[in-house]
Order: structure tokens, then C-alpha cells, then sequence
């Protein structure tokens, strides 16, 4: 059984019309967002092997995008303008780029279908839950196995292994195979000669 800590009563402390009138971005990035929103359904709906179609798109929205990207059309893409992704990166199908806050994907790395990086969240300290985000880095030469989780805020250090349905909300050296809920190491990787 789990306890909890602290006195955070969801139920009691959750103001929900203050919450909806939360000024979380200023008028320009919302225009960027109706921007996106409507251009985003060209990546969406284009087909498969159309990687540097999605790319162009992305480079539009200001995203820095490197050489040899490919990116699924299912991947989603929040806030393309906060996404840096090196040379050599591929990011399966159903992928989620939650990126509030930037998102640095270092070169040839891969993440797998289904894999969510959520560099935003919510301060639920406060019962008007404001939006809280901090920079997600992906180190060179990892592995995001499918449908693991990378909390915002985190370091993935170059050639790791976050395993399949990991939930990293701390950060992870270089070389190491991590795995579970939360997310632990269990081995540290050879590094290359």
C-alpha cells in the first residue's frame, strides 16, 4: 500500500476554472501553435518514406533538424520551434515529442515506437496547476526502447538504453541499461574502443 506524503488533496486542491484561465504563452506562440496545427496535419497524413518532406516541415516551424532523419508520420510533435535533432536519428512510429521546454536528440539515436519525451508538466503545488517545464537531453548513440517514458528535465547520457516501458524521471550516465518504473540502472554498458 502506498502512502502518501504530505498534505496534496487532488479533490480539494485543484482549482480547475482558474486553471483554464492560465496565461501559459504569450500571443506569438500562439499563433505559432495555429500554425502548426494546421500545418501539421501535412506531416501527419504524408507518406512513410517521406522523411525529408516531415524534415522541411519541421525546419519551418523553426525546428534544427540534422542529416539522415527519419521521422514516422505518426510521430507527434509539439512545438517543433523547441526540437533539435542531430545527424543519423531515427524516431519510430507513434513517438511523442512533448517539447515545452527544448528537446536536444544528439546523433545517431533511436527511439522506438511509442516512446514519449514530456518535457512539460504542471507545478501541482499550486491549485491553478501552472505549466512547468524544463529541457529533455538524449545523448549520441542511445536507445529508447518502445513506449518508455523521459520526464522533463532529464539527461539521457550518450550510449545508453532506457528499456521498453522505462519511466525515467532521473538522469541516466553514459553506458548504462536502465529499466522499470522508475527507472533503474541495472548495467553499465562497454563503452567503444
Amino acid at each position: 500500500m502506498l502512502r502518501c506524503i504530505g498534505t496534496f488533496d487532488p479533490l480539494m486542491s485543484i482549482n480547475i476554472e482558474q486553471h483554464l484561465r492560465n496565461q501559459n504563452y504569450p500571443a506569438a506562440v500562439q499563433l505559432k501553435r495555429v500554425g502548426w496545427g494546421l500545418l501539421g496535419g501535412l506531416f501527419r497524413f504524408s507518406p512513410t518514406p517521406c522523411h525529408d518532406f516531415r524534415n522541411v516541415l519541421l525546419r519551418l516551424f523553426g525546428a534544427s533538424i540534422g542529416r539522415g532523419v527519419r521521422l514516422h508520420p505518426s510521430v507527434q510533435v509539439m512545438f517543433p520551434w523547441n526540437l533539435t535533432i542531430r545527424d543519423h536519428v531515427v524516431i519510430g512510429s507513434g513517438a511523442n515529442l512533448y517539447a515545452l521546454a527544448p528537446i536536444s536528440i544528439q546523433e545517431n539515436v533511436l527511439i522506438s515506437q511509442g516512446a514519449h519525451l514530456c518535457a512539460g508538466s504542471h507545478d501541482y503545488r499550486q491549485p491553478h496547476f501552472p505549466i512547468s517545464h524544463r529541457p529533455i537531453t538524449i545523448g549520441a548513440g542511445t536507445w529508447i526502447a518502445a513506449e518508455a517514458f523521459v520526464g522533463n528535465g532529464v539527461t539521457i547520457g550518450r550510449g545508453s538504453v532506457v528499456s521498453a516501458r522505462a519511466v525515467v524521471l532521473r538522469d541516466v550516465e553514459a553506458y548504462c541499461l536502465v529499466v522499470g518504473n522508475p527507472a533503474q540502472t541495472v548495467k553499465k554498458l562497454a563503452q567503444p574502443a
